[in-house]
């Protein structure tokens, strides 16, 4: 297979070799937004994440696989690749466990005041908080029961936390307590003290989370998002905390990025804000190359069948 490889992949050229003694022909291009290093017409299939952002697939006429190096589908055509054909695969688990650590991580600075005691510390001030949390038989609510959602759901149990779920497509699953589909969600908002999304973008859950959904959380939830920043209504988020609907949020995502420097949002002392950095983690690249590995060998495989 004549593959384009681009930079997205961090690690690329350690394992371009590799790919090469598989049998494949690899052409190498850095940045997405670049001219194309060869006809588009040439390309087999391609591993990539924001591709086709830049370059319209349609040019691609005998492309039929796309390895995405993200989790997502949203930055792809994905009723264009159907009708073609086109087998496409996501990264999918690769950055499950950093992403359920840092979900876990701000939640718990926010229960531990974390972010008041650092600012006593700057100020050399022996002071203590007697108002700390524990997620101790705390209710978690987590929207999204991929593999993100369940290794969140996986930490959080692990600390006594109660935890149950919202998908699309509810199963069963050792690490929730109940999974439900996306009608029972109004109600189970209601009794949650900390609400994770590990939503997918799709037509349905756009703006999921909406001045209503905020409405329905408990003065005291925690509202923490680290999937997609458009599953939120960014207004409701930031009136829901600047008039203390909810108590507190820790935002890794947006809707638009990098967030405004003038957004209210950056001053609220009851918000972690970080710039889209959650799926970060030392054994990401070690993950994508045994996914990519696995992938391409499996689709040989299946050429060589049909």
């Amino acid at each position: 297979m004549k593959l384009l490889v681009t930079g997205a992949w961090q690690n690329a050229k350690e394992y371009i070799p590799d790919i090469e003694e598989m049998g494949h022909e690899v052409t190498f291009m850095q940045y997405e937004n670049e001219d194309l290093p060869c006809p588009a017409e040439s390309i087999e299939g391609v591993i990539c994440n924001g591709l086709f952002l830049y370059h319209k697939i349609e040019q691609f006429v005998n492309l039929h696989y796309i390895q995405l190096t993200s989790a997502g589908y949203d930055r792809l055509a994905m009723e264009y690749a159907k009708e073609k054909q086109i087998t496409v695969l996501n990264a999918g688990g690769v950055y499950s466990k950093p992403m359920a650590e840092f979900a876990l991580c701000g939640v718990l600075m926010l229960y531990k005041h974390m972010h008041q005691f650092m600012k006593q510390q700057e100020a050399h001030i022996w002071k203590k908080q007697r108002n700390l949390l524990e997620l101790t038989d705390k209710k978690v609510l987590i929207f999204g029961c991929g593999s993100v959602g369940t290794e969140c759901a996986r930490r959080f149990t692990s600390f006594g936390a109660k935890v149950s779920g919202i998908d699309l497509h509810p199963s069963d699953n050792k690490y929730f307590e109940k999974i439900y589909g996306i009608e029972a969600a109004d109600n189970l908002l209601k009794d949650a003290d900390i609400i994770i999304s590990a939503l997918p973008l799709t037509d349905m859950t756009g703006h999921f989370f909406d001045k209503n959904r905020f409405m329905l959380m408990k003065r005291s939830a925690v509202f923490v998002n680290i999937s997609r920043g458009a599953v939120v209504n960014p207004g409701a988020l930031e009136q829901a905390l600047s008039h203390n609907r909810i108590g507190g949020a820790v935002i890794d995502v947006f809707e638009e990025e990098p967030l405004n420097t003038e957004s209210n949002i950056w001053d609220m002392p009851n918000v972690i804000i970080t710039p889209h950095n959650s799926f970060v983690g030392d054994l990401n690249q070690e993950r994508l190359w045994i996914l990519i590995q696995k992938n391409l060998i499996r689709q040989r495989r299946e050429m060589r069948d049909e």
